[in-house]
């Protein structure tokens, strides 16, 4: 695993070699604000998600967010500051430890940009563990966390917040899950090249 301060570039020799090898390339938005702006859709449809599970044990007012129907308050503190951080941490964790071997692995990376964390992995890694890598930050975080939460009675205003947060920043995970099951056939292996991601329809022993 290694650490960097900006995504990967694609490497063109790479490319060439994947395509020699019978790796498709997919369909991906050309860059990550065009990948941004098109999952948005799902963003909402990704905080309703979580917001019914919590509703589940507890109920949710705009009010209790700050907001009225004549007034909007925003209180920010350190303490809020540190949680984001965390959170933003924790989000990308999730990716990274369901990769096979990532602590070993020369061609798995995870870094900060200003949009927020990444982690991408060069491996090569079966469809299904692909989707349960790119779903684990959202579903436990915004669906499994609350489910445990709220039946201690422990969903506290900054927790709630917190996971609606988590479940909105998962927005382009889920799309790119809708890429997959679009695109990938069921027993594929999919590979990355820096940003871009390639298939090929074979089985593969994951570790």
């Amino acid at each position: 695993m290694k650490t960097l301060n900006k995504l990967p570039k694609s490497n063109p020799s790479l490319h060439l070699e994947l395509i020699k090898n019978g790796w498709i390339p997919m369909k991906e938005p050309k860059n990550l604000i065009s990948a941004i702006l098109l999952s948005t859709p799902l963003m909402i449809v990704a905080a309703i998600i979580s917001i019914g599970v919590i509703n589940i044990f507890s109920t949710i007012s705009l009010s209790e967010f700050g907001l009225t129907s004549d007034s909007i308050s925003i209180t920010i503190n350190l303490g809020i500051i540190f949680l984001l951080i965390l959170l933003l941490i924790l989000h990308e964790l999730l990716h990274l430890i369901f990769i096979p071997n990532f602590i070993k692995s020369e061609k798995t990376y995870i870094g900060l940009t200003q949009f927020g964390g990444f982690v991408i992995t060069e491996e090569e890694i079966s469809k299904s563990r692909y989707i349960f890598i790119t779903l684990a930050p959202f579903m436990i975080i915004s669906i499994i966390l609350p489910l445990i939460l709220g039946v201690f009675g422990l969903l506290t205003t900054t927790l709630k917040f917190l996971i609606i947060l988590n479940s909105m920043a998962s927005s382009v995970d889920m799309f790119n899950l809708l890429l997959i099951i679009k695109q990938v056939p069921k027993n594929a292996t999919l590979k990355s090249n820096g940003p871009d991601t390639y298939w090929k329809n074979v089985q593969m022993k994951e570790k």
